[in-house]
């Protein structure tokens, strides 16, 4: 690892409401898109909208470990 397993852990902590709740807004798993995953799978998908293939947090991540 670039860095510790503990400084990991707090920052998924700070970052991600690992709730049920959390995990549904956070993947806007109440909206109907069911749809356009029905047929083809839905990981790995970029051009479809999928709120579980955004990595919107990524820079947030990067620069609070200091990398």
């Amino acid at each position: 690892n670039k860095i510790s397993e503990e400084k990991i852990i707090e920052l998924v902590n700070a970052n991600f409401d690992l709730t049920p709740y959390g995990i549904m807004g956070m993947l806007n798993l109440l909206q109907p898109i069911y749809e356009k995953t029905a047929a083809y799978g839905h990981f790995g998908r970029s051009n479809e909208g999928f709120p579980w293939e955004e990595i919107n947090k990524a820079e947030d991540l990067r620069s609070q470990s200091g990398l």
